[in-house]
């Protein structure tokens, strides 16, 4: 028979032994999320604070929209049904332009643009310089055709980069254009629109 003092000591063994597997466990789950570590990643998430969409309009003139990430409000996006703008994305690390890194890393990047309260068709404009191997364009520069801006109450234009796509697709998917299969969010923002 046991005594109390090897009963303690044995229910002591197995939750320390069960407290450093949880923390083990733990310890593992966030080190693998972290993308920081992976030399192949060019642009970690922890990197962007801002994207800036640079929005032109057809007399030429250009509004910047700064969307600051983890910011408490969105810009709202003023756009015109029966217009057409021209939108360059910017991606910034303080106040450092980082989106020369997409480009540089294009072949392993790809923006999805989703309207789902407004009629927007979107045109991918992407010059070499920010066009994939596969020939699709990343949409670093796109054209807007605006049918309807506020379709319904509290229109936005949700705007996600992923990173490392298994495979890409320009077309309109439901609300959003552009599609993925695999890859990791390197950034999405969403911004509000107004007429």
């Amino acid at each position: 028979m046991k005594s109390k003092n090897q009963e303690f000591k044995n229910k002591f063994s197995l939750k320390s032994a069960a407290g450093i597997l949880a923390a083990l466990f733990i310890l593992f789950g966030l080190t693998a999320c972290n993308r920081d570590d992976d030399p192949k990643d060019d642009l970690p998430q922890e990197e962007m604070t801002n994207v800036i969409l640079k929005v032109t309009d057809d007399a030429g003139t250009t509004v910047d929209y700064n969307y600051i990430i983890g910011g408490s409000s969105a810009p709202v996006i003023k756009l015109t049904d029966g217009k057409t703008y021209n939108v360059e994305a910017v991606f910034m690390n303080g106040s450092e332009d980082v989106t020369d890194e997409i480009r540089d890393a294009k072949d392993e990047h790809f923006l999805i643009y989703d309207f789902p309260k407004s009629e927007v068709t979107l045109t991918r404009e992407d010059p070499a310089s920010s066009t994939r191997a596969d020939g699709a364009k990343v949409g670093l520069y796109t054209k807007w055709t605006v049918t309807k801006a506020v379709k319904s109450s509290s229109p936005v234009v949700k705007v996600t980069l992923i990173h490392e796509p298994a495979s890409v697709n320009e077309a309109q998917n439901g609300t959003a254009w552009g599609s993925v299969t695999g890859g990791e969010t390197d950034a999405e923002v969403t911004y509000g629109i107004s007429n």
